[in-house]
């Protein structure tokens, strides 16, 4: 495997810092593989045998009880996870899999833990990274703890008008069943709590959202930069 397959991700906060030398000690024994839609890639209560980085696609992890499953967090391009099980070499907390045909990039986990101890710039990197995630985990905590149902979904297509580039009209990067699930929610809620935006500018129409009157709907939603 040449290090040109993982030139993609060299820039990436988490590697740009660290040496050649140990970047190269890092990749040996990684690889690429391709994975079609659908495809559960790891599964909670598994050894965490790799860090996984999306090089292309969408994953989402999710997790599982009885007969219970929810939807954790949808990943792009360019990002990690199963990093804090790699680094406490335990087994992971949820499963992922891919929502389309999606790359990964796969390093195995004993690397990643080798490098930690000798090269300091990839420690620090791998430091922040899981303090993003924390915070990260802390909004969302706090969204689904503090906001009723309506709340999250409101603030949830302010978010993704804001990633789609300001549009007003966009679709749903995800299907219905899986928002639902990420938002604390049944599907029927979902349905519910769409229609309750109408009088607050937003009109849905299979995975269509269309943002009427944004002054309206960020009104209702109160984004909150310690949240969102």
């Amino acid at each position: 495997m040449t290090l040109e397959r993982f030139e993609s991700i060299r820039e990436l906060p988490l590697f740009a810092e660290m040496t050649g030398v140990s970047f190269d000690a890092l990749t040996r024994g990684a690889f690429v593989q391709n994975f079609p839609p659908n495809m559960v890639m790891i599964s909670e209560g598994e050894a965490a045998d790799f860090l996984h980085i999306v090089q292309s696609g969408c994953v989402e992890l999710f997790s599982t009880w009885t007969n219970r499953e929810t939807s954790v967090t949808t990943l792009y391009e360019n990002s990690t996870f199963i990093l804090a099980a790699t680094m406490k070499d335990r087994v992971n907390l949820m499963s992922a899999r891919t929502l389309q045909k999606s790359r990964i990039i796969m390093i195995p986990s004993e690397n990643v833990r080798n490098v930690f101890a000798t090269d300091p710039a990839f420690a620090l990197a791998i430091v922040d990274e899981l303090a993003r995630c924390y915070r990260a985990t802390i909004r969302n905590m706090k969204n689904l703890k503090l906001r009723t149902s309506i709340e999250r979904l409101a603030n949830y297509i302010l978010k993704q008008h804001h990633r789609q580039g300001e549009a007003l009209s966009y679709q749903l990067p995800v299907e219905k069943r899986r928002l639902a699930s990420y938002l604390g929610m049944t599907p029927e809620n979902l349905s519910r709590a769409f229609n309750n935006l109408k009088p607050h500018g937003v009109a849905v129409d299979g995975q269509t959202i269309t943002i009427s009157d944004k002054t309206k709907l960020t009104a209702f939603a109160k984004p909150d930069m310690l949240i969102d």
